[in-house]
């Protein structure tokens, strides 16, 4: 018996998932949520996808207007890829996907790579707007040799690649430890008793950044 598809043109989802709904393509736009990379870091951080089907996703999600090549200054013709404005709207889907998918994760799943990275997404998928704290505060996270920061600022939550002047909290630990963290796997005691988690700073800051993160 035949299947039918359906074809119909005036449902934006089933326009939105012809554009990027396919694992590869939504891969590709995970790597580039993190930041402009060249070619041959996104092959090397897709291990499988192959370098073909690789720019078959670039070249249609360039023809959509998704992501575009840039020049890397003081590298003559090199080029890398970066969302445009219009991909960038696909970030708080994706975390809201990426989010969801966490729940799914398990024991089970340890022992493949997990890089430092993602938990740069990772984070960012877990806050919760309506636990955004009412004070100003920074939080600094170390992910094995990775760094970046959240700070909240009037109630708005910024994440930024890097190192913060004056964190209020800073919480340093391995790639494998904050993803099951974030997947719940086990708790911030568990770990900072552990020794697992390391965290210093205002004890305040740092139960306002655990329950901002849903992890209270």
């Amino acid at each position: 018996m035949a299947i039918r598809q359906d074809t119909r043109r005036d449902c934006g989802l089933a326009v939105g998932l012809g554009v990027v709904g396919e694992r590869w393509t939504l891969l590709v736009i995970r790597e580039l949520l993190i930041g402009p990379a060249r070619f041959t870091a996104l092959l090397e951080n897709m291990p499988g996808i192959g370098p073909n089907l690789l720019s078959d996703r670039l070249r249609t999600l360039g023809a959509h207007g998704v992501v575009e090549q840039i020049a890397i200054p003081g590298e003559g013709r090199a080029l890398r890829y970066q969302l445009t404005e219009l991909g960038e709207q696909l970030r708080q889907p994706l975390l809201g996907l990426a989010k969801w998918g966490l729940g799914f994760l398990s024991e089970d799943d340890r022992g493949g790579t997990t890089r430092a990275e993602w938990g740069f997404l990772a984070v960012q998928s877990m806050v919760r707007r309506d636990a955004v704290p009412e004070v100003d505060d920074t939080y600094q996270f170390r992910v094995d040799d990775q760094d970046f920061t959240i700070a909240v600022r009037e109630g708005r939550v910024r994440f930024t690649r890097g190192t913060a002047t004056e964190p209020d909290l800073t919480v340093a630990c391995d790639a494998e430890t904050f993803i099951r963290v974030g997947a719940r796997m086990t708790s911030p005691a568990e770990v900072i008793a552990s020794g697992a988690v390391r965290v210093s700073g205002d004890p305040g800051a740092a139960l306002r950044c655990i329950r901002m993160l849903g992890l209270d």
